[in-house]
């Protein structure tokens, strides 16, 4: 009875088991099921987060590629710019927005001047005049239109024409130099206007002193400062505010120049490797390179002197420093020797020299109509003479000498003006016996204040004996004028 009891119990332990089994089996398939089906939408979602982020990976890498493409075209131009120091501004540079920017705005600011001409006599607020013109993706604001605009008349050139060099479809360019300065450098496609960034104090100053510079240049017509054409200032939204201003380039037209220098009067840091022979890299000399070299300009080198003398205490009186003398050598062809001691030439270029490029009214007596008589005025500079070529058609040259009582020669040397070059650009050109010279200043917002003070006591322990660049504004302009003295014959 035991054993058969036992056997019972047994079976029905192990039938009980036996479905227990199965339910934990059934249990088990249902969680598996669960956990699968679970797992495939964990999975789902972790295919499209991977998805997702592979694809932003694909976009980040190609973006990254263009960046870094872009970088390389980029590094590639830069080793262009060393070797050029001219640059076109095609549409993968970085300032090729910018330029295009800039072109929009000088065009319309432009054409408000010739729509709005400047009136015969400059009052006080046209010196203050602000135009803001807005333009799609930015603004323009431009300063004392009215004042360059009669400027760049007294200068006979016409607003068309600054306009049209401004704004052609050419690119401009941009000018890559050996210059500290952290500024911006841009060139018209003709390399005619020069378009410079600087900073809102520098345009301050410039404004500042505006009719006082302007004044100068009246009183002598034939500066060598740079001539200043406009000042501007360019909204960009993201980008904040740039202003720059537009000037004629000393050295335009640049064929055939084959020195550049930059001259301050002083040797400190004044020294720059030159270029490579049958190298086409564009580098800007220093005062050390030109020593034993000189500025051949034969008979107006009396008038370079004084020139120099005058630019440098009107800078002086302004209370700067640290401005350059730039000078450019080309060699002269035989035949532009001959043609610039023409008979032809020597009219030409008397008219230009004392009626153009000034806002005087008088004219030199005997300067009439081609058919009639016309006298020939060259001043010898230094002297109290003025040599007087009367030309009549078919009648030989007489030659006669009038002295210093004479009321044009008088207004001449008073504006020490020269015997201008039948050239472009004449104002900052000067012919000698076998080079042409261009010759200009610029560079000069430099007002000599706490700071530059102190580096001038800084530079006198560290440069101890040496003539740096930083000193007082007269020492600055007697030793500038030395170094044109010393190095002209």
């Amino acid at each position: 009875m035991v054993s058969t009891l036992n056997t019972s119990v047994t079976e029905d332990d192990q039938t009980s088991s036996e479905t227990a089994g199965e339910r934990t089996c059934l249990t088990r398939a249902r969680r598996r099921r669960r956990f699968y089906s679970e797992g495939d939408t964990k999975l789902s979602f972790r295919k499209s987060a991977f998805l997702t982020r592979s694809m932003d990976a694909q976009e980040h890498w190609s973006s990254r590629r263009t960046r870094t493409m872009r970088r390389k075209l980029m590094w590639n131009a830069r080793q262009q710019w060393k070797l050029l120091g001219l640059f076109e501004i095609g549409k993968q540079h970085e300032f090729y927005d910018f330029t295009c920017m800039l072109k929009e705005g000088l065009a319309a600011a432009v054409q408000n001047s010739i729509d709005n001409p400047p009136p015969n006599e400059l009052a006080e607020a046209d010196f203050k005049m602000e135009v803001n013109q807005r333009h799609d993706g930015f603004k323009m604001r431009t300063f004392a239109g009215s004042v360059f605009s009669h400027f760049r008349q007294r200068l006979g050139m016409t607003e068309k024409e600054y306009q049209l060099s401004l704004s052609s479809k050419g690119l401009y360019l941009q000018f890559i130099s050996n210059s500290k300065s952290k500024a911006d450098f841009f060139l018209t496609n003709d390399k005619r206007f020069f378009l410079k960034t600087q900073n809102k104090k520098e345009v301050r100053f410039l404004l500042s002193n505006l009719r006082v510079y302007m004044e100068h240049l009246e009183k002598y017509p034939h500066s060598l400062i740079v001539k200043f054409l406009g000042v501007h200032r360019i909204k960009i939204p993201n980008q904040g505010k740039k202003y720059f201003i537009v000037m004629q380039s000393v050295f335009y037209p640049d064929e055939r120049i084959s020195e550049r220098y930059d001259i301050k009067g002083c040797q400190v840091s004044r020294w720059t490797d030159p270029a490579p022979e049958s190298s086409q890299e564009i580098v800007v000399l220093k005062d050390l390179n030109f020593e034993g070299k000189y500025i051949c300009v034969d008979q107006q080198r009396a008038w370079l002197v004084r020139q120099m003398e005058i630019d440098s205490q009107f800078l002086q009186g302004l209370n700067v420093l640290d401005y350059s003398l730039l000078v450019a050598v080309q060699p002269l062809h035989v035949d532009e020797r001959m043609k610039s001691q023409s008979l032809a030439s020597l009219i030409i270029r008397t008219k230009q020299s004392v009626n153009g490029s000034s806002s005087l009214s008088f004219s030199v007596p005997g300067i009439v109509e081609e058919e009639s008589a016309v006298l020939v005025s060259e001043m010898v500079c230094g002297t109290e003479q003025c040599q007087v070529r009367e030309v009549h058609p078919g009648r030989p040259i007489p030659l006669q000498t009038l002295g210093a009582q004479s009321s044009v020669e008088s207004k001449l040397q008073a504006q020490n003006r020269r015997l201008l070059p039948s050239f472009k650009n004449p104002l900052h050109v000067i012919d000698g016996p076998e080079a042409r010279y261009f010759v200009g200043i610029v560079d000069i917002f430099t007002v000599y204040g706490f700071r530059k003070k102190l580096e001038y006591l800084w530079k006198c322990l560290r440069y101890r004996g040496q003539a740096f660049s930083t000193v007082s504004p007269d020492v600055y302009a007697r030793r500038l004028c030395h170094w044109v003295e010393s190095h002209s014959v």
